[in-house]
């Protein structure tokens, strides 16, 4: 057989590689995003104080496997011309570096601590350790060392506390928290960080010219965003789209691939929801889905979406994300001014509950469509800067479906400025105190809540006066309860007050009286009809809370009590009695 024949037959013969491990860096030069840690590799190595054991930690796919062995074939090198010693870059072409390369180097043993749990190994690994290594060193890297056992853990301590001369240890770990501190104490430890966006971009736009692939440029940001900074996720994802196009990959051909909407189409939903739309917001979501779009990514798109605009409120700077074209970025500037922190912030809790439905709804397409229904109604529902404006402007309507008015949020600051004065009592004089409840309210005002909580549930009213108050103390009341309330009532009244213990019983405290309330309002709802039959039908429930439906507002109740519903209303627990529904468009 010919020379062209036989290297062809090879050629067919061998396997495909795939980009992850094709282009696996072998050297510290080829590793990118890791600056911090090869600078202080190198320094030890040129200082000849190099560790005896090393915790490589960080995020999957970023070069903790692949920094070990690295630094293994460093340990190991012995130059071109065999004469070479330990060094931060190792040569390639000598026997161990190629070795090592190829997984066959009997000194560098590389296991998998997940499948190897028990203190036994540990044992065994310990009797390999003190035994004399054929090369310069004997280097174990264990991967997922978080998975031992404890007993493991400790068999390995004396050995790592006591290396033996020529061996090294190298774990890596995706749950750093997981090791112990006793094994974290004994090595130099290193975090491994993820790779910023505008690297990765850049990584895989070089591996895809390298490979002879076409890549537009908003399909390699397609690509850094899904991986998440790992490089390894990134390489395999670029792999798949090279396969998937066929040459030239274009972020159309991308967002197919990975099941995703286009960014502006994804705005194109968000505004919708957030504008109260349902009709528009399903009719978008129902293209998006029957092109393709998996109804969960929708759902995490406008969540990261939510958290984005959020993070542009507070910094504006993160607006200038590389992911995005400048379009989208401008976008996000406007709405992120537009749209208050309330309702962005009730928009993420939403849709993270949403995408646990999503998970386990029998139809992911109805759940989050259902979802998207939620999200445009509460969208709608008014602000408590929305309320506090009406309140006070006569009943003035909200602007634009109840979210704050397009100004950055200021609107909702002028509101409450201006409701402030009439919701805040004011100290004034001696008569603003009329009864002991003026008095309560005046400590909860001024936000002491350890005052607060002692008077509510120790302090046990005997007689009260404008500027007297002769009280006795309930069980266990702190010792200094009248001076306390002495000297805060003067400070903030700036009149004198005198406070004394009497030997009388006093009324029920404000805490004794609320706890009564609420066991009447429990016990007269377990009474109406449709609470008993539920209570029958479902043993062991109980009423947790219970919302009396009263005309009397809720002011004419003494300060710090749930209003008790008077006798001639038992029509509210009757058969007309229903739960309130926080979605009730009344």
């Amino acid at each position: 057989m010919s020379d062209a024949h036989q290297t062809d037959h090879a050629a067919q013969a061998a396997p495909y590689q795939v980009l992850a491990r094709r282009r696996r860096p072998q050297t510290f030069d080829a590793l990118i995003g890791q600056e911090a840690m090869v600078r202080t590799l190198r320094n030890a190595f040129a200082a000849e104080r190099i560790a005896h054991a090393f915790v490589l930690t960080g995020v999957r796919g970023v070069g903790k496997t692949t920094t070990a062995r690295i630094l293994a074939k460093g340990l190991n090198c012995i130059g071109p011309d065999g004469a070479g010693g330990p060094t931060i870059d190792p040569c390639g072409v000598c026997d161990p570096c190629r070795a090592i390369a190829e997984s066959r180097f009997v000194d560098v043993l590389e296991i998998d601590a997940a499948s190897h749990t028990g203190v036994d190994f540990v044992r065994d690994l310990n009797e390999m350790a003190r035994t004399t290594p054929s090369a310069r060193f004997r280097v174990f890297i264990l991967d997922e060392v978080h998975m031992l056992s404890t007993s493991a853990f400790n068999a390995l301590l004396k050995t790592l506390e006591e290396p033996p001369p020529r061996v090294k240890f190298v774990f890596a770990t995706t749950d750093i928290h997981k090791v112990p501190a006793t094994i974290l104490s004994r090595c130099q430890r290193f975090d491994l960080r993820r790779v910023e966006p505008e690297r990765m971009i850049a990584f895989l736009a070089g591996i895809a010219s390298g490979e002879g692939a076409t890549v537009a440029e908003d399909a390699l940001a397609l690509l850094a965003r899904a991986a998440e900074g790992s490089v390894r996720d990134a390489l395999s994802l670029l792999d798949q789209a090279i396969a998937h196009a066929a040459g030239a990959v274009s972020a159309e051909q991308i967002r197919a691939m990975l099941g995703l909407a286009d960014r502006g189409r994804v705005l194109d939903l968000f505004e919708r929801v957030m504008a109260g739309d349902p009709a528009g917001a399903l009719a978008e979501f129902g293209a998006q889905y029957a092109e393709g779009a998996d109804p969960a990514a929708v759902l995490r798109d406008l969540a990261e979406i939510t958290h984005w605009l959020s993070v542009v409120k507070i910094a504006p700077d993160a607006a200038m994300d590389p992911t995005l074209p400048p379009g989208t970025r401008a976008r996000g500037r406007a709405l992120a001014e537009r749209l208050g922190m309330r309702s962005l912030a009730r928009a993420w809790q939403m849709l993270l509950k949403a995408l646990d439905e999503v998970a386990r709804a029998p139809s992911p397409a109805m759940a989050a469509e259902m979802a998207l229904i939620r999200l445009t109604h509460v969208a709608e529902l008014p602000t408590p800067e929305d309320l506090v404006r009406r309140l006070t402007e006569g009943g003035a309507p909200p602007p634009s479906g109840g979210r704050p008015a397009p100004s950055g949020g200021g609107g909702g600051a002028t509101a409450l400025a201006t409701a402030a004065p009439a919701a805040a009592p004011s100290p004034g004089p001696l008569a603003a105190f009329e009864t002991f409840d003026a008095v309560v309210a005046l400590i909860r005002d001024k936000r002491d809540m350890k005052l607060l909580y002692a008077v509510e549930t120790f302090l046990r009213l005997v007689r009260y006066a404008p500027g007297r108050i002769e009280f006795a103390p309930a069980e266990n009341a702190p010792a200094d309860l009248a001076g306390d309330l002495t000297r805060r009532l003067g400070d903030w009244t700036g009149a004198r007050w005198v406070v004394t213990v009497s030997a009388e019983q006093g009324a029920p405290t404000i805490a004794e009286r609320r706890r009564a309330t609420e066991r009447d309002l429990r016990a007269r709802a377990a009474e109406a009809p449709l609470v008993a039959a539920a209570l029958r039908l479902f043993p062991g429930a109980e009423i947790k809370a219970v919302r009396p439906l009263s005309a009397e507002p809720a002011a004419a109740a003494p300060e710090g009590l749930a209003p008790a519903p008077e006798d001639d209303d038992d029509e509210a627990f009757g058969d007309d009695w229903t739960p309130v529904d926080p979605f009730d468009e009344e």
